[in-house]
């Protein structure tokens, strides 16, 4: 069904971008370098390939949003000092087009300094959002319906888990991300469908990404398959109880692709030294297979969209003389070429 072989990594769809994932260190300062701060703030928020990314090992996280359209974000950095982001300009995503960028909030990270040259504006900040009545959301924090009938919601999980199963060996691979959303529309659709390739030796997921019944993808990636754009979104895959050990790991990720937002991903033995995996120092050879008995898929959502997430249990082990195997897998083949749409990148096998 890929175009991998099951000796090694080698199918084009599949993201080793952990190289180009690196995170900044959010410094928050005083009132007298404001400009600092933003400068920080736009170089952490310019990478990400969210909703929207607003910081790092964030916690006592509150949101609240006005009735002119802002959003303010507030939380305590790891060393304790409050910080207070303005958010504003972006709803909803646009459907991928080379002619226009994709939509983005404005951050002003001096809480209202940038935006207003009012250092206090974060104070006098009036609430008017109210509870929360949309859609179910996978890792959120906080969410609340503005006066104007649209959502706001962060969320916030772990995006930078180094792949194939490694522990994290350092303090920034196992930051939780918050991402800021605001959106009107329903949510993106995450379809996700898995069978058996190669003979039933390997376990297989594959499915499609959309939004708004569109395909979401986007132009172009890095010789490492990071997305290069605003409409790219990488599909974090993590596999529960596997040969990595017990719990949840980060299996891999990959883009959705163009122009299908078609996905397909193997679980094959993979080395750690090749692809542009980051591993531990001093590791050296193969990795085995990711198969777990539970996954779960966390994508990105376009434009300021939330992100979303479907997690489902792993087969068991194909048995050709299974008729119910057998059956499971022609049906799957059909589900498969149902939605490839002319993708090349992930075939029959």
């Amino acid at each position: 069904m890929l175009l991998q072989s099951p000796s090694g990594p080698t199918d084009t769809e599949s993201v080793r971008s952990k190289l180009s994932r690196k995170g900044v260190p959010f410094v928050r300062a005083r009132a007298a370098t404001f400009v600092l701060v933003s400068l920080l703030a736009a170089t952490l928020a310019g990478g990400a390939s969210a909703s929207q990314l607003i910081t790092r090992a964030a916690h006592g996280i509150t949101l609240a949003v006005n009735n002119k359209g802002e959003a303010l974000v507030s939380y305590r950095t790891l060393s304790g000092r409050s910080q207070h982001v303005l958010a504003w300009g972006a709803v909803n995503a646009h459907q991928p087009n080379r002619a226009f960028r994709q939509v983005r909030f404005q951050l002003d990270y001096a809480g209202g300094w940038t935006k207003y040259r009012n250092g206090n504006y974060w104070k006098s900040f009036k609430n008017s959002c109210r509870p929360y009545d949309g859609p179910a959301l996978a890792w959120v924090v906080k969410a609340c319906k503005a006066s104007d009938g649209s959502y706001w919601a962060l969320q916030q999980w772990q995006v930078q888990l180094p792949d194939l199963g490694f522990t994290p060996w350092t303090t920034g691979l196992a930051q939780w991300e918050l991402h800021l959303s605001h959106w009107t529309t329903s949510l993106p659709k995450l379809e996700v469908w898995q069978d058996w390739i190669y003979s039933g030796r390997f376990q297989n997921l594959f499915g499609r990404y959309t939004y708004m019944g569109h395909p979401v993808f986007g132009f172009g990636t890095t010789n490492y398959g990071a997305p290069t754009d605003g409409y790219g979104r990488l599909l974090y895959l993590d596999t529960h109880n596997s040969a990595y050990g017990r719990g949840w790991r980060r299996e891999n990720s990959f883009v959705s692709h163009n122009p299908t937002g078609v996905f397909c991903y193997g679980f094959y033995p993979h080395s750690a030294m090749s692809g542009g995996y980051t591993h531990p120092p001093g590791f050296s050879g193969m990795r085995p297979r990711g198969t777990g008995d539970m996954y779960r898929l966390t994508a990105p959502g376009p434009g300021v969209t939330p992100d979303v997430m479907w997690s489902g249990p792993g087969l068991h082990k194909f048995n050709a003389s299974s008729p119910q195997d057998v059956a499971y897998q022609q049906a799957m083949i059909a589900q498969l070429n149902s939605i490839l749409n002319g993708d090349k990148l992930c075939r029959q096998h």
